[in-house]
């Protein structure tokens, strides 16, 4: 029996018997409808175009209900048409009116089509639940068409709504609406794996994507915690996102999406380095910039600026924290610029650069006043822009180091572990944590580190522990010894490059550590999987994203298109709902033609696991907390019943 005042306080929502009674029927008729299918994906690394078309198209399973409705009557390409038009309603509605004799006899057909899909993907939910995914004040409408019977009077009505709707004018938001909400419909819980910043050019209107999205969780990805900690002002976090996104030419994102000011930058970077040619330099142009096009020679010049003050702010960071474990990554004071060689891990090696024009011999980790300069403007830009925090506060409201749900576990990068298997103790500021404890442990932290920085002011700075995460050989989040972006830069001999992944990667092979992991977070090994990212799936040299027997599914399948080439293809969706667990593996996203066309490619879908009985919402995380409240609900309704609280004719205000 819950708490008498609990039930005190319940009663303001259910004022009497039978407002209780109402919720108490609804509550259990919720549990015995099937479960809602999850979509889990990774490594979005800022290709939003493709992201938001895998969610769209429910990763295929958009196209599978098209067909299986209208495959007898309408024609492959009709059905792809339809398919086109829930993908990107605003794009196919401009190619019809251009091409269409009758647009408004099109609008209408279309709009029946889409209620029958929109029918088809709301069966496994309420009324209510379907009305809250539908737009606002478009609702009512939407939610006539689909609940209407074939029966005379309404067939009739039905058509008077699609018919004034389009007589109206509003045919092409209606459209567009309704498509959304197929998708909305389609996809019940999204999963995102880590990693949405970085390599790609837009991670800010994922983001945005992401903020409008009904249920959506996010576990960190290493490339997530550094922008994290250059959102809290941590110079080296700083200095790694402005090198990285530069070096990919991601400058409409930097400047325009998020309003960071590289001027500062970018007058140091063509005055130092007027002169160098900055081969090594050169950016990888994946996206053209529309709105911020910079020169590809003074984007290069800027990429060397800013990864030599990288390699000063770590240096520096690695000299404060020698907890960290990171002594051989100093590496400015082991050049010899007049012998041309650098000695990393005791090994010497030929340096394909020589230029440091703003190095001191004496103290090599050192930033000049003009460095100094930069880096005071960059903060300032990132530190107050309003956009970026918004979607970094979003993160940590919404994401985790990992999380547990229905059963199955995620992460994006590794647990860590030694070669024999065990969960390996992480020096964490004088504390050694392992296991489940490490991942709670640090989750503390870097929430700390953002919202309370004085609290762990003895330890550092505020961002320290997000750029340890970033690129330590014991991070959770990185998984190699180590990180060897000055090997890239300034060393041609590619045996340098080399990022050795740690044993976590070698044990997934086998099933024991991975039972042992999920064991460790309370999750049981016969009925629960781990779902992780982080690591490239080469499926064109044979790789599988299945490991440990079934029980690791590793979903970075290469959705950035800096990864394809290793990969092969262009990303995976782990499909979870309520009959079976599917792989979906998805050809490159190919975008609009300038005709208006867009070729879309169905993914290919195994299924990896069929359920013994049909899963109901029962059975899930949802399920319990529903059926915990129908017994509170339950308790206050015999409260009623035995006078023990009196009944209201309204709740109290």
């Amino acid at each position: 029996m819950p708490d008498l005042k609990y039930l005190e306080l319940l009663a303001d929502r259910f004022p009497n018997e039978l407002s209780a009674a109402a919720e108490y029927i609804n509550l259990k008729a919720i549990l015995a409808l099937p479960k809602g299918t999850e979509y889990f994906l990774s490594d979005l690394h800022g290709e939003h175009e493709a992201f938001i078309h895998m969610i769209k198209s429910a990763s295929g399973t958009v196209k599978t209900k098209i067909d299986e409705i209208y495959g007898g009557i309408l024609s492959e390409d009709d059905r792809d048409d339809l398919a086109a038009l829930i993908y990107n309603p605003q794009a196919e509605i401009r190619r019809r009116k251009a091409s269409e004799e009758n647009f408004s006899q099109w609008c209408v057909t279309v709009i029946y089509r889409l209620v029958t899909v929109c029918k088809s993907v709301s069966t496994k939910y309420t009324r209510s639940r379907v009305r809250s995914r539908l737009p606002q004040y478009l609702d009512y409408a939407m939610d006539e068409l689909l609940h209407a019977d074939d029966e005379e009077n309404h067939a009739y009505y039905y058509s008077q709504i699609i018919n004034t709707v389009v007589d109206s004018g509003y045919g092409e938001i209606f459209i567009c609406e309704m498509a959304d909400s197929i998708s909305r419909l389609a996809v019940d819980q999204l999963h995102i794996i880590g990693d949405i910043f970085d390599r790609g050019a837009h991670p800010d209107s994922i983001f945005d994507y992401l903020m409008n999205f009904h249920d959506v969780d996010i576990q960190w990805g290493n490339h997530d915690i550094v922008w994290m900690g250059a959102a809290a002002g941590n110079w080296a976090c700083i200095a790694n996102i402005i090198r990285m996104n530069v070096s990919y030419n991601n400058f409409d994102m930097l400047e325009v999406g998020y309003g960071i000011n590289l001027r500062r930058l970018t007058t140091f970077a063509s005055e130092v380095y007027a002169n160098d040619p900055c081969i090594k330099f050169q950016p990888h142009i994946l996206d053209q910039s529309e709105y911020d096009p910079v020169d590809a020679q003074l984007a290069a010049m800027m990429h060397k600026a800013i990864a030599i003050i990288q390699f000063k702010l770590e240096g520096q960071l690695i000299k404060a924290h020698p907890e960290f474990g990171l002594d051989n990554r100093l590496i400015l004071d082991k050049m010899d610029l007049e012998k041309g060689t650098v000695v990393i891990d005791g090994k010497e090696w030929e340096l394909c650069d020589t230029n440091f024009p703003t190095l001191n011999p004496m103290d090599p980790y050192a930033l000049s006043e003009d460095e100094i300069a930069v880096m005071n403007s960059l903060e300032a830009s990132i530190v107050n822009s309003e956009r970026l925090q918004r979607h970094i506060r979003f993160m940590f409201s919404n994401g985790a180091l990992y999380k547990k749900v229905n059963g199955n576990l995620l992460y994006h990068g590794c647990i860590p572990m030694d070669e024999n298997g065990e969960f390996l103790p992480v020096d964490i500021y004088g504390g050694a944590y392992k296991g489940k404890q490490l991942m709670d442990h640090l989750d503390r932290m870097v929430r700390a580190s953002y919202f309370s920085p004085k609290t762990i002011a003895p330890y550092g700075k505020p961002g320290d522990l997000m750029w340890y995460l970033w690129l330590a050989k014991d991070s959770p989040l990185f998984g190699k010894a180590k990180m060897t972006t000055f090997e890239r830069l300034f060393i041609a001999d590619k045996a340098s490059h080399k990022e050795p992944t740690r044993p976590y990667y070698e044990l997934i092979r086998h099933r024991e550590p991975c039972e042992k992991i999920l064991r460790e977070f309370g999750l049981d090994p016969t009925r629960s999987k781990i779902l992780n990212g982080h690591v490239p799936v080469k499926i064109k040299e044979g790789e599988s994203p299945i490991k440990g027997g079934g029980l690791l599914y590793v979903i970075d399948g290469g959705i950035s298109k800096a990864y394809q080439k290793q990969t092969g293809i262009a990303g995976y969706t782990f499909i979870f709902n309520s009959r079976f667990m599917a792989l979906a593996e998805h050809k490159p996203y190919s975008p609009l033609k300038p005709d208006g066309t867009q070729e879309f490619f169905n993914p290919i879908v195994k299924t990896v696991e069929t359920l013994p009985s049909r899963m109901l919402i029962v059975d899930t995380d949802q399920g319990a907390e529903l059926l915990r409240q129908s017994e509170n609900v339950k308790a206050l309704v015999e409260a009623y019943r035995g006078g023990v609280i009196k009944e209201r004719k309204a709740a109290r205000k």
